[in-house]
């Protein structure tokens, strides 16, 4: 299975008329804390894109804050389920589910259409964040209302307390 990358991504952010590019670094963004240090802005200001399988067969993407920790009890009840039904992605489904190897996967541009997006309610801090580009080095600008309509995304409170 071929890896999606930045030529898909930045595809995506052309085909979807926003005026940003996927920036490319020497160095690793997939960290909150690199991708931080590598842009100057907030922790808090990264966007984290956290596969997660609900019972096993319900892949969900959420879009949390980098200095946030997702509490997967909240998760759980989102979906009305046992908090055991709910898994991150293993590396595996990333790229099966998603296109991405763990570490740049962007908020959008994924393999399967289709898959529920959820934003942590912490992001609202922030005017303008950052997500990956579709590689461990690679990350863009995007307004958080406009990353909310692109992604077709629901806010949610979903981070540990």
């Amino acid at each position: 299975m071929q890896v999606m990358g930045v030529n898909d991504v930045q595809a995506a952010l052309d085909a979807l008329a926003l005026d940003t590019r996927v920036a490319e670094f020497d160095d690793s963004t997939a960290t909150s804390q690199q991708a931080a240090d590598m842009v100057g802005c907030q922790l808090g200001q990264i966007v984290k894109s956290l596969g997660f399988m609900i019972d096993k067969s319900t892949p969900v993407l959420v879009l949390a804050s980098g200095d946030q920790t997702i509490d997967e009890r909240k998760l759980a009840a989102l979906f009305e389920v046992g908090r055991k039904r709910v898994r991150m992605m293993s590396a595996a489904q990333c790229l099966e589910l998603l296109g991405y190897a763990p570490g740049g996967v962007p908020p959008i541009a994924h393999r399967n259409n289709g898959i529920a997006v959820y934003l942590d309610d912490t992001l609202r801090r922030f005017q303008t964040v950052y997500a990956a580009g579709g590689a461990a080095n690679a990350i863009f600008p995007i307004e958080l209302m406009t990353l909310r309509m692109v992604t077709g995304g629901a806010f949610a409170d979903l981070a540990r307390a």
